[in-house]
């Protein structure tokens, strides 16, 4: 039995940057082994797994890193989004998709198609709804987390680092310095998210925008992080580094020479955030064929 997937750039401000993904579309019902090795052979950050609904633009998906099933996730979501639009009867115009996800959880992404000559390019934007504010840091967990990133105390900006949610909880912890240094020094940092109540960590430069991110164990660095992106907005807003009548222009993957564009909007006020919308490019790259299934 063969497996066909879409290969394609999320976040990308042209073809072959950003973060690749392959997009396996109405595969056979797999399972949760199956698929996490079939991430684990192709080697993206993430890999997602789609079936159509019978509804009109709606598909359910199932998304894996390298070691396990995640909830949610932002480029495996936007990327998908813009795959299923491309093979849609309205390629050419712009969609809502509904999607599925683990936990009876549905979110919508607005896919349209650009009007860029000879690429095969899509714009998505990803709705993660109201963010959760959780817990701030204190002083003593400022720098056990600064040193667990190979930095000073002096490194982080002066805004307490908080861990922000709009699917999978990210403690945001903002660098003023030495961000291009920044690399995961300790084997526990898992276990001392775990205990702040945290998913992943989550640097980024209030001053640049620029972001970066690990697997916890600081094996593999992300290029482009969807689902930390509305908590890095909704973060900038809280503390004044951004408004909430324009976009946020996020970067990413620079350091690795894999550079990518996110953009945030956040809605309501700097007081009440009521909702955060993830946007960027998608360029449909290609599609591969597994001839065997694990």
């Amino acid at each position: 039995m063969c497996l066909n997937y879409i290969h394609c750039d999320v976040f990308a401000p042209r073809p072959y940057t950003g973060n690749s993904l392959a997009v396996f579309v109405d595969p056979p019902e797999l399972t949760t082994s199956q698929m996490l090795q079939i991430s684990q052979e192709l080697r993206h950050f993430e890999t997602i797994f789609v079936w159509s609904d019978q509804a009109a633009n709606a598909f359910r998906a199932r998304i894996f890193d390298l070691s396990e099933e995640l909830p949610f996730a932002g480029h495996p979501i936007l990327g998908a989004a813009c795959a299923m639009h491309a093979r849609s009867e309205n390629s050419a115009g712009t969609q809502t998709w509904n999607v599925e996800l683990p936990g009876s959880r549905t979110v919508t992404v607005d896919v349209r198609r650009t009007g860029i000559p000879g690429v095969n390019r899509y714009e998505g934007s990803l709705d993660q709804g109201r963010p959760e504010f959780l817990t701030e840091l204190s002083t003593e967990q400022i720098a056990w987390f600064a040193n667990a990133f190979s930095l000073n105390l002096a490194d982080i900006a002066p805004y307490r680092p908080q861990v922000i949610s709009t699917g999978l909880r990210y403690l945001i912890i903002p660098v003023a310095s030495n961000l291009k240094d920044a690399r995961i020094c300790v084997p526990n940092l898992e276990d001392r998210l775990e205990q702040i109540g945290a998913d992943y960590a989550y640097l980024f430069d209030p001053q640049t925008f620029e972001g970066r991110h690990w697997n916890n164990d600081g094996v593999l660095e992300d290029l482009a992080t969807g689902s930390a992106a509305g908590p890095v907005g909704c973060f900038a807003v809280k503390h004044g580094l951004a408004l909430t009548s324009g976009p946020i222009k996020l970067r990413q993957g620079h350091f690795i020479n894999r550079p990518s564009e996110l953009e945030v909007t956040v809605t309501g006020t700097r007081d009440d955030i009521t909702g955060v919308h993830v946007a960027g490019s998608v360029s449909i790259m290609g599609q591969g064929t597994l001839f065997k299934l694990p």
